[in-house]
């Protein structure tokens, strides 16, 4: 998908860089495949602002995206490469014999009039894009996405765009997977994934140009620490551009907690205890 550029015939157009996509769908949303989508604006049941920096922006509509790929054994054929405006990749409505439509994640390659198929058996020519197994049956060194991390619930696992995991191998029943970070982990063998890499790897390349394009999408202006008063942000005040404070001031929220440096993940021991190697290539805690 090339990055388009423009003649600077407005100041905006000048710093403009999208991504076009001339093989998109133009036309409206399959209607039994979307729900309404409310919009929060980022506050919470009691309307106070839990998420800053969110509001406006255009209305959507939310695609029902078919992530556990159950219906087995059934050949359906590519209808159509949609824009979905929930989430960076894009979106392939798929037509079964049955004629049931359903919405996958569309990857790189895959393209309209395609046959796709979800199994739990296969030779090696069924090993195609777009095409679900279980990863005990799919080949070491192939790229897959939409991968489950438990089996049955569906794909959590490399959904947005660009993005694709290496199956290592499979031994004693678990899968070894390298992450796009380089971390290596287990899944169990039996759950499903897709071939392939997730389509619209450019989306990330685009540069929106001008302030409007940002609302259009739903965020609002955010302003830096630095450029506050000292009475409004802890890194505010000081000579010039500094962080005041007094001293080496680290870079902090508004309400205090370090913004760089600081591990904000959700620590679950059954995902932390199937980590092999770290993205930094060291090994967990209490492994050899």
């Amino acid at each position: 998908m090339p990055i388009h550029s423009f003649r600077p015939l407005t100041p905006s157009g000048r710093f403009t860089s999208l991504n076009k996509q001339p093989t998109l769908s133009k036309k409206r949303p399959e209607r039994a495949l979307t729900e309404s989508k409310h919009k929060s604006g980022g506050r919470n049941v009691y309307g106070r602002v839990t998420s800053r920096h969110r509001g406006g922006g255009h209305k959507q509509l939310y695609r029902i995206v078919d992530f556990q790929r159950d219906l087995l054994d059934l050949p359906a054929k590519v209808q159509a490469i949609e824009y979905d405006p929930n989430r960076s990749a894009n979106l392939a409505l798929i037509a079964y014999a049955t004629g049931e439509k359903r919405y996958i994640l569309a990857p790189e390659g895959l393209e309209v009039g395609a046959m796709v198929i979800t199994s739990d058996k296969a030779t090696t020519n069924d090993f195609l894009v777009g095409n679900n197994f279980p990863l005990e049956l799919i080949p070491p060194s192939t790229l897959v996405h939409a991968v489950e991390l438990v089996p049955g619930r569906g794909a959590q696992i490399a959904r947005s765009a660009g993005t694709s995991l290496e199956l290592v191998a499979v031994e004693n029943g678990q899968a070894q997977l390298k992450m796009p970070s380089g971390e290596l982990r287990l899944v169990h063998a039996s759950c499903r994934a897709t071939i392939g890499t997730v389509g619209n790897g450019d989306h990330n390349k685009q540069s929106l140009g001008k302030a409007g394009r940002s609302r259009w999408l739903g965020k609002r202006p955010h302003v830096r620490g630095v450029a506050m008063n000292p009475v409004d942000h802890p890194n505010g005040g000081g000579q010039g551009k500094s962080k005041g404070g007094g001293g080496r001031q680290q870079l902090v929220s508004p309400w205090g907690q370090l913004a760089k440096g600081f591990p904000t993940r959700r620590r679950s021991k059954l995902s932390t205890s199937m980590i092999i190697l770290h993205h930094n290539g060291r090994k967990p805690r209490g492994k050899k």
